[in-house]
């Protein structure tokens, strides 16, 4: 096989049929073009650009799509931040205090450092602990309480008698 056959062109519909021969529209057809300003893609042999040049006013040979620039940009790297002379402070200073784990970003060492110098209160008030956030399945809990509750309300207001309304008077004719 030669490059000649590897070789693709793509072919535009620039024009519409109407107003030409049944003979051209059919030419046009022929190539897969189903609707105007499609573009197809057929190997470049001399049968293919004899198709096209058989209605030059309607077809058009266009150029291969350059690939966008921002393909050809690498993908990029995030580095951590450099540790800063205050953060390697705040280290320091939680390893003194005997906290084994450090925290991941400044503001984490800040509210443990904060909790760290509150005095306990009853009951071990402030530990240095942080309170965890409340589970799924607790939130499920309580939003089933609440539909519950919601629930009992309406079946109460539904099972209370209803009052009667007055009936209108006739009017006097």
């Amino acid at each position: 096989m030669t490059d000649k056959t590897h070789k693709m062109i793509r072919i535009k519909w620039v024009r519409s049929g109407i107003g030409f021969t049944y003979h051209q529209k059919t030419i046009v057809r022929s190539l897969g073009l189903r609707r105007l300003n499609q573009t197809v893609v057929r190997p470049d042999t001399p049968q293919i650009r004899g198709i096209v040049a058989a209605v030059p006013h309607l077809l058009a040979v266009v150029p291969e799509v350059p690939a966008p620039a921002w393909a050809s940009v690498p993908e990029y790297i995030v580095y951590p931040p450099a540790p800063t002379p205050a953060a390697e402070a705040s280290v320091q200073a939680l390893a003194s205090s005997g906290v084994t784990e450090a925290p991941a970003t400044e503001a984490a060492a800040e509210s443990t450092e904060a909790h760290a110098s509150e005095p306990e209160g009853p009951a071990g008030a402030a530990t240095g602990r942080r309170e965890r956030a409340p589970a799924k399945a607790e939130i499920a809990k309580v939003k089933l309480a609440e539909a519950a509750k919601a629930k009992s309300k309406a079946t109460k207001k539904d099972a209370a008698p209803k009052k009667a309304k007055p009936k209108a008077k006739a009017r006097k004719q």
